[in-house]
């Protein structure tokens, strides 16, 4: 049976896409006709893992971000091809964590990827213009008040950003939680794809 919608996660720098399959296992029972994807990133790095893109102690590089699209696209291709999505990106959805939260954010706040819904745990966007023909897409951010990798008030300044470039946008700050996926944040996050896809 070809599955109605595809969620693809983005882990975090230095994990793999194992990290998050058993939140994607978690949400199977809730989301029985979807399609779930855990890709590695692109780029290994000097601890064993995969990154998204290169950090070297710069994190918030925006030129790093911008240097790691042509890779992040490629990737995000050859999973929508082989899931079966081509031509159905309004059914697909990105959840992403920490850098996997940041390529993705920059996907779709550039236009590149007009996707179905956004969730970013832990992630930022970088500054700069972001087109408003990217628009239609949904995007909840959540992010641990807590968290002291990457502060949450850099969720609060996407938020405007993408605000302001007309995207539909829910922010949840949640209290003493740090650099993680809570599981009230999980529950929130699968509530929003529900609600987002609900037809």
């Amino acid at each position: 049976m070809t599955a109605s919608h595809l969620i693809i996660f983005l882990h975090g720098i230095g994990a793999s896409g194992e990290q998050l399959a058993p939140l994607a296992s978690s949400w199977r029972a809730h989301l029985p006709d979807f399609a779930f994807a855990t890709p590695d990133a692109p780029v290994r790095n000097s601890y064993g893992g995969h990154q998204w893109f290169k950090v070297d102690g710069m994190q918030l590089d925006p030129g790093r971000i911008r240097q790691a699209r042509e890779a992040f696209d490629r990737k995000i291709r050859d999973v929508v091809s082989r899931e079966g999505f081509d031509g159905r990106l309004d059914h697909v959805a990105f959840v992403g964590v920490s850098q996997g939260a940041i390529v993705a954010l920059d996907g779709v706040a550039s236009a590149r990827w007009k996707i179905g819904a956004l969730v970013a745990f832990s992630g930022l966007l970088p500054p700069g213009p972001v087109p408003p023909d990217g628009g239609r897409t949904p995007v909840l951010l959540i992010h641990g008040a807590d968290d002291r990798t990457i502060p949450s008030a850099a969720s609060t300044i996407a938020a405007g950003q993408l605000r302001s470039a007309g995207f539909r946008v829910e922010l949840d700050v949640e209290p003493r939680v740090g650099h993680t996926i809570s599981t009230t944040g999980a529950g929130k996050a699968l509530a929003f794809l529900q609600s987002a896809f609900r037809r």
